[in-house]
């Protein structure tokens, strides 16, 4: 039997006093504050992360994929034990479905929440967990806490009752998944949040001295004029998929067919470059501090180049396009044929200096592409689509036999020249992504295999670092701890239900467990495993954001 699955036969009573005492042994030494340092550090103390960008609110969750470079990585420590909470009594915003917290403000007691339906200030300081105030988005419509936990207090059996629960219960689909996922915070406290109009909205406190007086918006940008006719996501028109900002402070704005730069007040006309006709986006971008913008649409990999007056596809520039292999669309979670990650960088200072991600073969593997000039003398490694492809290794992801797919919706964590991804793939799914993302697990058996590489710059190659075929992960983007050298994913078994589930990041050896047992809360629904500075969990629940105090 595998370490994942073994269980305990204690009663229920004795596992809660275990847990408790372990919670009350940790010690969590964690910095008072968030770390505004110019890099992150890994495990050796090298510089493993992205410089701070002094236009975004943080260095660690100033926009969805925590940083510019879009790691999924934060410097705070976490504890070890087996903990089981119930979700419901914890302190919680209700809101969503879908929602990403991975956004600071500029004041450290507070963060702000972006769901499908508009944002939340949350005051956070000193363990509180206090929604302050909130503000939707125009004519996309509200779900009422009443009708959100009367859909998640059911227990999913069957198909038919979650597709009756969001689109009879909720009124609403699958295109409700692209409002907010990709969100940031400016240095001025101001959000920067995207609409499935392809509309640009930008929220604040009505008054900045005062957040009780509430949010607001404060303008307002319909994109559609610099978009395409061409197909987006599912067919629908051309839209907006991710946003970023330049070191310069410009936005960047990521649509299904190109990338446009445009002056953070959303004044005057944006600068573009323009994909493939044959080209779908479907994830964010990467951004360095020189003016790289790394995007991957479903066929190329690419980085344009901003040059603080012009963006540029130039070779001269600097810029440069990549064919990397993509494959069939997975029945369950993933979108499109090509990469389910967001592009992240890895390497800094004089190494290897790469960008990486899953691509779309249906057993995918793990791409590392050059991200400046390709080394002098330097061969195309065999079967490579491009010779800007560094290395690429096939993703097994501990599964023995390999099944049809192994494929991932989510980006590749990497700290230092280490990378972790998840295989989000399963045999049984449902077209609509957001009924999908609900039953998988409950009605659909969820899918399993993980798998962490490391990355030699000496040689520049990967090797496989270790690999847990057990360790369920279902729709959650992995995240991990530098400080404590832990990678968390969020699964569900029959037996314990929903949980979030900490590998040590050098064996893959299961260190933390919190179990949510069968409650749907427990489901964070595509967005991000999250902690606090002095280690509370932060959990991005599908009906809205909780804290987990573990010392309490």
């Amino acid at each position: 039997m595998s370490e994942h699955s073994e269980r305990t036969n204690s009663t229920t009573a004795r596992r809660k006093a275990l847990a408790l005492a372990i919670a009350l042994a940790l010690v969590l030494v964690a910095p008072a504050c968030r770390s505004d340092s110019s890099t992150t550090q890994n495990q050796s103390g090298a510089a493993s992360g992205p410089a701070r960008n002094p236009y975004l609110a943080a260095a660690t969750y100033g926009l969805t994929h925590i940083d510019p470079g879009q790691s999924d990585t934060f410097p705070y420590q976490t504890p070890q034990g087996e903990f089981h909470v119930d979700p419901k009594q914890q302190a919680r915003v209700t809101s969503g479905p879908v929602n990403i917290m991975t956004l600071a403000a500029t004041e450290p007691d507070y963060m702000w929440i972006s769901s499908t339906q508009g944002v939340v200030y949350v005051q956070v300081g000193n363990g509180m967990f206090r929604e302050i105030a909130r503000a939707d988005v125009p004519g996309v419509k509200p779900i009422a806490p009443q009708a959100l936990d009367q859909v998640l207090n059911q227990n999913f059996t069957d198909i038919g009752q979650v597709e009756t629960a969001v689109h009879n219960d909720w009124g609403i689909d699958w295109t409700r998944l692209t409002n907010g996922v990709y969100s940031l915070v400016d240095k001025d406290n101001r959000v920067y949040y995207v609409t499935q109009n392809a509309e640009i909205v930008v929220f604040g406190l009505t008054n900045a001295n005062n957040p009780q007086a509430g949010v607001r918006i404060l303008r307002t940008l319909d994109f559609k004029p610099w978009l395409g006719t061409g197909a987006g996501l599912g067919g629908l028109p051309e839209s907006i998929v991710g946003l970023n900002m330049t070191y310069d402070g410009k936005l960047a704005v990521l649509s299904t067919r190109g990338l446009s730069i445009i002056d953070r007040s959303l004044q005057g006309e944006p600068q573009q470059v323009h994909f493939g006709v044959d080209e779908v986006v479907s994830n964010a971008m990467a951004v360095d501090e020189n003016g790289g913008i790394y995007a991957a649409s479903d066929k190329i990999m690419r980085k344009v180049v901003w040059t603080g007056s012009k963006l540029s596809a130039d070779a001269t520039d600097g810029a440069w396009a990549a064919p990397y292999d993509f494959g069939r669309q997975p029945p369950a979670v993933k979108f499109g044929i090509g990469t389910g990650s967001t592009p992240t960088l890895m390497g800094y200072g004089k190494g290897d200096r790469l960008v990486v991600i899953t691509d779309g073969a249906d057993r995918m593997k793990l791409v590392a592409f050059w991200r400046d000039a390709i080394p002098e003398g330097f061969q195309p490694k065999p079967g490579t689509k491009s010779n800007r492809i560094a290395d690429q290794i096939q993703v097994t992801a501990g599964l023995n036999p390999e099944p049809e797919f192994i494929q991932s919706e989510q980006s590749v964590v990497v700290d230092g020249y280490g990378a972790f991804m998840v295989n989000n793939a399963r045999p049984e799914g449902a077209p609509d992504r957001l009924v999908d993302v609900l039953a998988g697990g409950p009605v659909f058996a969820p899918p399993s295999g993980i798998e962490r590489f490391g990355w030699d710059p000496a040689d520049h190659h990967w090797t496989s670092v270790w690999s847990r075929g057990d360790v369920v992960a279902t729709s959650m983007v992995p995240t991990a701890s530098t400080k404590s050298g832990v990678v968390f994913v969020n699964g569900y078994t029959k037996a314990d239900g929903w949980e979030v589930t900490g590998l040590d990041w050098q064996s893959g050896k299961t260190v933390h467990r919190t179990i949510f047992g069968q409650s749907n809360l427990g489901n964070g629904a595509y967005a991000l495993v999250q902690f606090f500075p002095n280690g509370d969990l932060l959990f991005n629940s599908v009906g809205g954001p909780f804290r987990v105090k573990f010392n309490s």
